[in-house]
């Protein structure tokens, strides 16, 4: 389809209502990386006229998201830019300025139809084997007509006047689409209150704005007729810079069940996948890869390596389905390929979200947790494992516990034993090294009690880190101490045995 032979601008353009949806992010980042590969411009436009809906609560949110994704954006509300305000509810003299020059050069007009009207006229329409939709009725009405309507107390809706020819455009992403007059019949811009719809404001803003490229989901791919006749009205009137954005309709994203995945779907949430301790680029890694892949054999891929090869032509317009498993293996897969140093601080950051960690931790709490994080990098899949795999390490001796389930299966009475053995083997060991405790337990453990290792190292695991699975044992008894590793084990006979 070829490169766009001017400046891109392309825009993120959601309504804050209720959590934010991993489609959005999906089509965002498409939008980003286009613009970036482009050398273009991301637009960040609030789309809040919808007041019942519309909460500050979730566009803060929207905000956090974005921020902590690095979908960064060039124009917005915070930024500013020259074709601001970029919030609609602060933009309804434009719009109805626009609308009444629409209405003024015919290519609006006042519709008086009732609801009760314009159903009973779509279900004649039904049964006589036509399309539903408005009819045309008050296209041409008398003055007489009008009058009428209007002595009878009704208000009108504006609504725009659709041509009676065919729409044709060449999808970025699906070729060639072809829309019949029949199916697209006039439809309303402004309510009978005065309040805009997304139908004109929209267009209006994408205009002003001089939006180049609208790439969005399929679901609104029915729109997009009536959409390119307002720009062409738009024009005629001088609204814009007289050109008509190319379109590009992205694939639905699907659930389980082979059904839309939708804000009802715990996988739908996008802030959760932080909360969960999701890396940012590891999830926008893999909602990239629903609609398009960089390379036949290749999965896991930078942000930077995307915007470098970003083409829109190359996305898959058949609906792509989440897959929550393979989503967590592409994430592990940047867990692995941080810097050891990086995936520190990307723990500490998470401990403190969970409150695990202070606001400012200590020195010390900073230094275990870059001494801890080699041993759990190859283990970990989301930093939403961190707490339960290096709590035991940073929790105060008053406020250790251990998991009931694991203490029931491996420190029964062997088990109690074990620990004990293991207790009075490290309590006379001098040197406190990885390499040394490893000797000391495997002498007395393996050699002379004659356990094999997974009897002999699982209760003690239990009984220093309360669980069952956590990093490797020795360096676990390394970093913990002497004093603390020899008061848990102790400890641990005496519950058990006390329980």
């Amino acid at each position: 389809m070829g490169s766009p032979t001017g400046p891109v601008r392309v825009r993120m353009a959601p309504s804050p209502t209720g959590s934010p949806h991993v489609g959005l992010v999906r089509t965002a980042l498409y939008n980003w990386a286009f613009a970036r590969h482009h050398g273009g411009t991301f637009v960040f436009r609030v789309e809040d006229t919808d007041t019942a809906r519309n909460t500050q609560e979730s566009l803060d949110a929207l905000v956090d998201l974005f921020t902590w994704l690095g979908l960064t954006w060039d124009e917005g509300p915070d930024v500013g830019g020259e074709y601001g305000p970029y919030k609609q509810s602060e933009r309804f003299e434009i719009y109805a300025d626009v609308a009444r020059r629409l209405r003024e050069a015919g290519r609006a007009y006042d519709c008086y139809c009732s609801t009760e009207e314009l159903e009973a006229r779509n279900e004649r329409a039904r049964a006589e084997g036509r399309a539903p939709g408005y009819d045309g009725h008050c296209r041409e009405l008398s003055e007489a007509q009008v009058q009428g309507y209007v002595d009878a107390g009704r208000t009108p809706v504006l609504r725009f006047r659709m041509p009676d020819t065919a729409i044709t455009f060449d999808d970025l992403v699906r070729g060639e689409i072809t829309f019949q007059p029949e199916n697209v019949p006039d439809f309303v811009l402004v309510r009978n209150n005065g309040h805009p719809l997304y139908t004109l404001v929209n267009p209006v803003d994408d205009a002003l704005m001089e939006i180049t490229h609208v790439l969005r989901g399929e679901d609104i791919l029915s729109s997009t007729p009536r959409q390119i006749a307002l720009y062409d009205a738009l024009a005629e009137i001088g609204v814009g810079n007289g050109t008509t954005p190319r379109f590009g309709h992205l694939p639905y994203v699907m659930g389980q069940g082979n059904k839309k995945l939708s804000k009802r779907d715990p996988e739908a949430n996008a802030l959760g996948y932080r909360d969960a301790g999701f890396l940012p680029e590891g999830l926008l890694n893999y909602l990239a890869l629903l609609g398009w892949a960089i390379a036949e054999d290749r999965d896991v891929f930078t942000l930077e390596e995307m915007v470098e090869v970003f083409d829109i032509s190359r996305v898959n317009p058949n609906p792509a389905r989440f897959d929550l498993k393979k989503c967590e293996a592409i994430n592990a897969a940047h867990v692995r390929a941080l810097e050891v140093d990086e995936l520190a601080e990307r723990i500490l950051g998470h401990l403190q979200l969970v409150g695990m960690l202070p606001a400012e931790p200590t020195e010390a709490q900073r230094a275990m947790v870059r001494a801890a994080t080699p041993l759990v990098q190859e283990r970990m899949v989301t930093l939403g494992e961190a707490p339960t795999m290096l709590g035991f390490l940073l929790v105060e001796e008053s406020e250790f516990t251990r998991d009931p389930a694991d203490v029931a299966k491996l420190l029964d009475e062997q088990g109690v034993a074990t620990v004990r053995a293991a207790h009075d083997a490290l309590a006379a060991l001098e040197d406190w090294t990885t390499d040394s405790i490893d000797r000391a337990l495997r002498q007395r453990l393996v050699e002379e009690l004659g356990l094999k290792p997974r009897h002999a190292f699982g209760p003690v695991r239990v009984a220093l880190t309360g669980r069952r699975v956590s990093p490797p044992l020795f360096e676990s008894l390394e970093l913990l101490g002497r004093e603390r590793s020899l008061v848990r084990l102790a400890s641990a006979q005496t519950e058990t045995s006390a329980g």
